[in-house]
C-alpha cells in the first residue's frame, strides 16, 4: 500500500505510518527505503521512527531514541540482545511513491512435540516476525509453550543454503545426479539392500510417503527407518499386540473427562507442557505419576510411585495382581470384549522389585480400577527400553482388566514425542511397515501396496531398523546411507559405533535444514531442505488429528521441500522413477497417500486439503461420506483383531539390560529439558533456549556426593562401558541414591566428545527394536582439571563463530560452547594451561568480548532463567519467595508464569518450599 510520496521523507530520516492497523517506521537511506515496527520493545513506546539510522559494524541499523538499543533494518534483530526482534516489512519505491506491504498471517502447526499445536504466523518481507497460539486449533486453543513461542527465533546463519558435494557448492542437478549415480552403482554391484534411508518423525506426511515409496517401490529395499524407532516403536508394538492396530484410542478431550490420570514414564510438565496445563486446568481428582525421579510432574501428583528404573512391568503386573485378588476387575468387560486373561501369570513380590511399599501399590491399583474413568498418559520412560513393548502391553492390560477404555476420560494414551511420528507410521515409513498400517509379513498386504503403486512387487524381508542399520553400515553390509531431517550422530545410542559407521560408509547423503549438525559433518552430499514455516503438507498429532502445515515464507537460498528433493532423486535414479513419482506439489502426494487408506482402520478418504482448510484439523478415521472424524476408538467394544476381541498379553518382568556392578556402580537415566528439543538442531540456534539450563549438568543425589568425593559445581567424568564425557555436577535430592540423571540433548556440537549418547547402550527390545536409551550403568569420578577459562563475546554471525571454535572442542578434556543473550560463550578446563598458541587464538576470537582465566572463570557458573517469556532469573524468584509465598503477587510483580505457563510448575515448587 502507498504510504506517501518519496519526497515527503527526508534522506537518512524516518516517518511513522499506519500499515494494516500497525504503526510502522519508514526510513529513507540513499536510494532505498526500509520499514520496521515503530514500537521499541524495551521501552514499549512507539518511537523508532524518530531514531537515528546509520551503519554499525557493516549493518544498517536504527537506534532507539530512549534506551539506545540498535535494531537491524534488514532483519529486525537487536544488536545488543539478538533474542529481541522487531517486525520488518517489505518496502519499495514505486513511481515516486513509498510502498509498504502489511504483514500477513498464516495458520500452521508447530514442529516440535506430538501435541500438534496450531500456530498463527505473522510475516512480512519474507520474514517470520511473530508467532502465537491458534485459538481455533483443538489441540491447544491458543496455548503455546516456551519452545513454540520461540519458533521464529531460530538463527538463520546455521541454515544450509545450497547443495554441496564433498563440501563444495554445486547446482541441484549436479548434486542429485551425483547421488543418483553413486546409489545406482551400489545397487547394481551389491543389490538393493546395500543402500538405506534413515528419516525422521519431523518430516511431513507427504515427505514420508515419497521416501517410503522410493525405497520399497522403486529401489526394492525395506531399509527405510526413522528416528521414530527411538521414540514410539514400543508404543506401536504394544497397541498392535493388545488392541490389534497402531491407533491411540483416546483423545485430548478425555483429559477433561478423566477422574484419574495415570502418568507413567513422562515428565509431561516439561515434555508436553500444553497438555499438562490442560490437565492442571481440568483438575482430575487423582493424578498418579510413575517415575524414578521426583520431576515437576511428579511433585503435582496425588500419588507418586518412585519405582526403581526399569521396573514398570513389575509395577503393572503387581497392580493387576491386586485388582484380581480384590475383585476390582471388570469381569463382564473381560468376558465380552477380551481374550487370554487366563494366560496371565501375575505371581511375584512386585512391590519389592519396584522398591515401593505394598500400600502405595495397592492404593494405585484401587484408584485406577475404581475411578469413574482412568486415562493413562505415557511416553519415553516406557518406550525407550529393552522391554518397552512389554511395558506398554502390561499397562494396556490394566485398562482391559478394568474396562477403562472406549469411554470418555479413559484409555491408554501414548504421548507422541515428535510432531509427525504418527504420520510416518500411517504411510508405513519404517523398516517393518507398509502403507496405511499394512503388515509387511502379510502377503496380501504386500500385493495391495504393489497394486496401489503399480509396481511388480514390494520386498518381503524386513529392513534394518535404526540401530541395526548403523551396525550394518559399520560392518560394510550397507554401503550408502541417505539421512533426512534427523541427527543420528547425536541421537542414537552408543555414539562410538555410529561415528565409526558414518566414517566407513562409501556414501553419506545428508538432507537437512541445518548445516552444522553432528551428522552433517559426515556428508559427502549435503542437500538443503526447507524448514518450519517454509513448506506445505500435513502432520498427525498424538490424538490422530491431521493438521495442515502451511508456508508463511519462502525457503532461504536454494533450499527445497523434502518431498521435492526425494522426487528429484527418484526421477534420476531409474527410468521408472519418472512414472512412479509424477508429483508436482504436496497435495498430489497427499491424494495418493489418501487412496492407500481406503477401507483401512485409518481411512481418510473423506479428507482433502480443501476440507482441512475449511473445517480445520480432523481426526481419523474420516472415510469418504463422513461428516466428522472419530474422537475415541473402541466405544462399541470391538477391536481390529481376528476375533474382534482385545488381547491380554503375558508380560514377564525382565530387568534392565545393564545392571550396575562394582566397575560401574551407578544407574544413569536420561530425559528432556524444558526449553530444548531432541538434538537441538533448531532450538540450539536460539540463545534463549539455553537460559533455563545453560549447560549440561549431571544430577546426583546428595548422599552420593560424599561417596564420590565431589562437590556441587565440580567437573566430573562420567563413563560407561562405551565412552565417557566431562560435565558439571549438581545435587538433586529428587533422585534415588545410586542414580544419576543427564539431559539427552547435549551432543558434540556443544560439549567436547561425542555427547551424552556416548554413554548409552544399544540394547534392543526384541519386538519393537527400540533401544534402551533410558538406562545404563556408569561410574562417576572427580575430574582433576584445575585450569579454567571462560570467554564470552557478541557473535555477529553465530554459525561462523561457532565453527571457528571447532578446533578447541577436542584440545582440552572439557569444552563447552553455547549461545547466550550476549552471543557465544566458551568454557574450557584442563589439567594444565594449554599451549600459548591456542590461548592466542582464543583471545583473538573473543577480542570484542571478555576472557577470564583461573578463579574468575571457576566462579562464573551461570544462573538459570526460570521464565523465558519475561527473562526472570531463578535468583529473582528465590529472593521473592523468601518474603512471600503468593503466586498471584509473584506474577503481578515479575510477570513470570503469565504468558506460556511453562515455568509455572517450578514457580509453584519454589513458593511451596
Amino acid at each position: 500500500m502507498k504510504i506517501c510520496d518519496l519526497d515527503q521523507v527526508l534522506p537518512d530520516t524516518g516517518v511513522c505510518a499506519l500499515v494494516g492497523g500497525e504503526q510502522v517506521a519508514v526510513f529513507r537511506v540513499g536510494d532505498k527505503v526500509y520499514a520496521v515496527g515503530n514500537r521499541d520493545p524495551f521501552s514499549e513506546a512507539n518511537v523508532l521512527s524518530r531514531g537515528i539510522v546509520g551503519d554499525l559494524k557493516g549493518e544498517l541499523v536504527v537506534a532507539s531514541p530512549i534506551y539506545k538499543q540498535h535494531f537491524s533494518l534488514l532483519t529486525g534483530r537487536c544488536v545488543e540482545d539478538p533474542e529481541v526482534r522487531i517486525p520488518v516489512y517489505e518496502a519499495r519505491i514505486e513511481g515516486g511513491s513509498v510502498m509498504v506491504e502489511p504483514r500477513r498471517e498464516v495458520a500452521t502447526t508447530c514442529c516440535y512435540c506430538g501435541v500438534g499445536c496450531g500456530v498463527i504466523v505473522s510475516s512480512s518481507n519474507n520474514m517470520i516476525n511473530t508467532v502465537k497460539g491458534d485459538p481455533a486449533h483443538p489441540a491447544n486453543f491458543g496455548r503455546l509453550c516456551t519452545k513454540g513461542l520461540s519458533l521464529h527465533k531460530a538463527d538463520a546463519s546455521f541454515r544450509g543454503l545450497y547443495p554441496e558435494v564433498n563440501s563444495q557448492r554445486v547446482s541441484w542437478d549436479v548434486a542429485l545426479d551425483h547421488a543418483a549415480g553413486k546409489f545406482r552403482e551400489v545397487i547394481t554391484q551389491y543389490g538393493p539392500d546395500a543402500v538405506a534411508f534413515y528419516i525422521s518423525g519431523q518430516l511431513l506426511t507427504e515427505d514420508y510417503y515419497v521416501f517410503n515409496k522410493l525405497a520399497k517401490g522403486l529401489i526394492g529395499t525395506n531399509n527405510v527407518d526413522t528416528n521414530s524407532r527411538l521414540c514410539m516403536a514400543s508404543a506401536v508394538a504394544g497397541y498392535k499386540q493388545t488392541l490389534g492396530a497402531d491407533a491411540p484410542p483416546a483423545c485430548y478431550e478425555d483429559i477433561e473427562a478423566a477422574e484419574c490420570v495415570f502418568i507413567a514414564g513422562s515428565n509431561t510438565a516439561w515434555a508436553h507442557p500444553v497438555l499438562y496445563q490442560r490437565m492442571e486446568q481440568a483438575a482430575p481428582k487423582h493424578v498418579i505419576v510413575v517415575d524414578p525421579r521426583r520431576t515437576e510432574t511428579a511433585r503435582a501428583a496425588t500419588l507418586h510411585l518412585q519405582i526403581k528404573p526399569g521396573t514398570d512391568v513389575a509395577l503393572f503386573n503387581g497392580m493387576l495382581q491386586i485388582m484380581k485378588r480384590e475383585g476390582w476387575c471388570d469381569l463382564a468387560y473381560i468376558r465380552s470384549h477380551t481374550e487370554n486373561f487366563e494366560r496371565l501369570d501375575l505371581e511375584g513380590d512386585w512391590a519389592a522389585i519396584c522398591g515401593i511399599s505394598r500400600k502405595d501399590m495397592a492404593e494405585a491399583a484401587k484408584l485406577f480400577a475404581a475411578a469413574r474413568s482412568t486415562l493413562s498418559l505415557y511416553c519415553q520412560g516406557l518406550n525407550q527400553s529393552a522391554s518397552g513393548t512389554a511395558k506398554n502391553a502390561a499397562l494396556i492390560n490394566l485398562h482391559l482388566a478394568t474396562g477403562q477404555i472406549g469411554k470418555p476420560g479413559a484409555g491408554p494414551f501414548s504421548l507422541t514425542g515428535q510432531p509427525n511420528a504418527m504420520g510416518g507410521r500411517e504411510v508405513g515409513g519404517m523398516a517393518n511397515l507398509l502403507s496405511a498400517h499394512r503388515d509387511m509379513g502379510n502377503a496380501e498386504h504386500r500385493k495391495e501396496v504393489a497394486r496401489l503403486w503399480d509396481v511388480p512387487s514390494v520386498p518381503e524381508r524386513p529392513g534394518k531398523t535404526a540401530v541395526e542399520m548403523f551396525e550394518a553400515i559399520r560392518q560394510g553390509g550397507i554401503k550408502a546411507i541417505w539421512i533426512a531431517c534427523t541427527n543420528p550422530a547425536q541421537s542414537l545410542p552408543d555414539q562410538k559405533l555410529v561415528h565409526e559407521a558414518l566414517g566407513r560408509a562409501e556414501l553419506v547423503v545428508v538432507q537437512d535444514a541445518y548445516r552444522n549438525t553432528e551428522t552433517a559433518a559426515y556428508a559427502d552430499v549435503f542437500l538443503p531442505a526447507a524448514g518450519w514455516g517454509e513448506k506445505e503438507g500435513t502432520m498427525t498429532n498424538s490424538e490422530r488429528r491431521i493438521s495442515r502445515v502451511r508456508a508463511a515464507v519462502k525457503a532461504p537460498g536454494e533450499a527445497r521441500a523434502d518431498w521435492q528433493i526425494a522426487v528429484g532423486f527418484a526421477r534420476r535414479l531409474f527410468p521408472e522413477g519418472r512414472r512412479l513419482f509424477p508429483y508436482e506439489d504436496a497435495e498430489s502426494v497427499f491424494k495418493e497417500h489418501r487412496e492407500t487408506t481406503r477401507g483401512r482402520d485409518l481411512d481418510i478418504t473423506g479428507l482433502s486439503y480443501a476440507l482441512l482448510d475449511e473445517r480445520g484439523p480432523q481426526q481419523w478415521p474420516y472415510p469418504q461420506g463422513a461428516s466428522s472424524g472419530q474422537k475415541r476408538l473402541y466405544e462399541d467394544g470391538r477391536f481390529p483383531t481376528p476375533s474382534g476381541h482385545a488381547r491380554f498379553v503375558p508380560t514377564p518382568y525382565v530387568p534392565v539390560a545393564e545392571e550396575p556392578d562394582g566397575e560401574f556402580p551407578l544407574r544413569l537415566t536420561t530425559g528432556r529439558l524444558r526449553d530444548q528439543w531432541h538434538s537441538m538442531s533448531r532450538t540450539g540456534t536460539i540463545a534463549g533456549s539455553f537460559a533455563h539450563e545453560p549447560e549440561p549438568r549431571l544430577m546426583i543425589h546428595p548422599e552420593d556426593f560424599q561417596k564420590l568425593g565431589v562437590r556441587e559445581d565440580d567437573l566430573v567424568r562420567i563413563a560407561s562401558r562405551r565412552g565417557g564425557i566431562v560435565v558439571r555436577a549438581a545435587a538433586d535430592a529428587d533422585l534415588q541414591p545410586g542414580m544419576v540423571f543427564l539431559a539427552m540433548h547435549w551432543g558434540g556440537r556443544f560439549l567436547g566428545g561425542q555427547g551424552v549418547n556416548a554413554l548409552t547402550i544399544g540394547a534392543l527390545d526384541p519386538v519393537s527394536r527400540q533401544p534402551e536409551l533410558k538406562h545404563c550403568a556408569v561410574r562417576v569420578e572427580a575430574a582433576a582439571l584445575p585450569w579454567r577459562l571462560l570467554a564470552s563475546s557478541p557473535s555477529g554471525n553465530a554459525a561462523q563463530f561457532m565453527q571457528q571454535l571447532e578446533p578447541l572442542m577436542s584440545a582440552v578434556p572439557y569444552a563447552l560452547r553455547t549461545l547466550d543473550r550476549v552471543g557465544i560463550r566458551l568454557s574450557l578446563a584442563a589439567q594444565n594451561s594449554p599451549p600459548e598458541t591456542l590461548l592466542k587464538k582464543i583471545y583473538l576470537a573473543f577480542k570484542d568480548g571478555s576472557v577470564d582465566v583461573g578463579d574468575a572463570a571457576r566462579a562464573a557458573v551461570r544462573g538459570r532463567t526460570l521464565c523465558n517469556c519475561f527473562d526472570v532469573a531463578e535468583s529473582e524468584i528465590d529472593a521473592f519467595a523468601a518474603a512471600s509465598k503468593s503466586l498471584a503477587e509473584l506474577q503481578a510483580k515479575l510477570r513470570c508464569g503469565t504468558s506460556c505457563g511453562s515455568c509455572l510448575p517450578e514457580l509453584k515448587r519454589k513458593l511451596a518450599a
